[in-house]
């Protein structure tokens, strides 16, 4: 089986992060958002991948997959964002007449895609789809069901059919692309792959609905890189080998060669990069630092800093921030009881 990766977009809902990058390489738990992704196809068995990128993200999206070795990646350019059933649609020639899934890059699965790609094998369906019970469907591709066997899909549907959404894992024969082709865009201009995949309905083929087991997150709003973060890092392993001077350490603290730690606390989870120096500060749990990021008396918490940021001399906790690669956060002579940050990247903050 080979698998498709959207990842044209603009990714506006994170601005101002994503003025400088591409949504899937901003970070969370160490990782980019994209490495995260095709780490979880190859731990499914998946060994060819298509990303398809635009003018705006190919560039960062390319330095990023070597950090994935283990997988072959083609890149395919999308130049007009219209709809994810378009850009699957761009990989046609590049799927043949293989079985493939679609994996939106920016969810992040508990137990990853194996359940569904299994699911989809064993049972040789046109589609399977993975579900998850939500509160609010108005904002999702929305499944109608019997069993589980789907006899409806709608795109964010004012009156819903269910609460069942669709939760970003589609696995399909080639035969979707017999549906995409000539298929009309949608009210909003974009060819709606749950249109396509409700063509497959009407054509009478079977489509299954999977649900999610354990946690899902869309990765598409501030408040959710950080929660993707947190619950990312509940899943590390401590591993301390840098310098630890003077410091104590608690709970699951990963600590590479080449970090230091110097008369500091630090109460895990939590995750520095290579290179990162920690002097004089507090580094709460739920964090991650990006490599050669400085924190010295400074106390972070529940927060995601990405490469070479300075966070130095502040006298009230940081909380709930994101911190852009080589952004600064310097101290000044009056500060508010708190802070809360999104910064882009090379961003300059004097608190004062």
């Amino acid at each position: 089986m080979k698998a498709i990766i959207p990842a044209a977009g603009l990714g506006t809902r994170l601005r101002p992060l994503t003025y400088t990058r591409p949504k899937p390489v901003l970070p969370v738990a160490g990782a980019p958002i994209i490495v995260h992704a095709l780490r979880t196809l190859v731990a499914a068995g998946i060994r060819e991948v298509a990303i398809i990128v635009s003018d705006a993200t190919r560039t960062e999206i390319a330095q990023t997959l070597e950090q994935v070795p283990e997988v072959a990646v083609t890149l395919i350019d999308q130049h007009e964002q219209l709809g994810l059933g378009h850009a699957v649609l761009t990989a046609r020639a590049w799927v043949g007449q293989d079985d493939f899934c679609v994996y939106l890059g920016d969810n992040l699965f508990e137990h990853g895609v194996v359940p569904f790609i299994t699911r989809f094998e064993e049972a040789r369906p046109a589609a399977v789809i993975a579900l998850i019970e939500v509160a609010d469907p108005t904002a999702f591709g929305v499944a109608q069901l019997d069993g589980d066997r789907i006899t409806r899909l709608v795109e964010k549907p004012k009156v819903p059919p269910s609460n069942m959404a669709v939760a970003g894992l589609y696995c399909f024969t080639p035969e979707v692309f017999g549906v995409l082709d000539g298929m009309p865009p949608s009210a909003r201009g974009e060819y709606e792959i749950t249109d396509a995949i409700q063509g497959l309905i009407e054509r009478g083929r079977t489509v299954l609905g999977q649900r999610v087991e354990g946690w899902w997150k869309d990765t598409g709003r501030p408040t959710d890189l950080l929660d993707a973060n947190r619950l990312l890092l509940e899943q590390v392993t401590e591993d301390v080998q840098g310098e630890i001077l003077e410091s104590r350490l608690t709970g699951r603290v990963v600590v590479p060669a080449s970090a230091r730690v110097v008369r500091s606390k630090i109460v895990g989870p939590v995750l520095l990069g290579e290179g990162v120096v920690i002097e004089d500060a507090y580094i709460g749990p739920f964090t991650s630092i990006g490599p050669g990021s400085v924190v010295r008396q400074a106390e972070v918490e529940h927060s995601v800093v990405d490469a070479e940021a300075h966070i130095e001399g502040l006298s009230t906790r940081l909380q709930d921030c994101l911190i852009g690669v080589r952004a600064q956060v310097r101290g000044g002579r009056r500060v508010p009881r708190t802070h809360k940050l999104t910064l882009s990247d090379a961003s300059v903050v004097e608190l004062a």
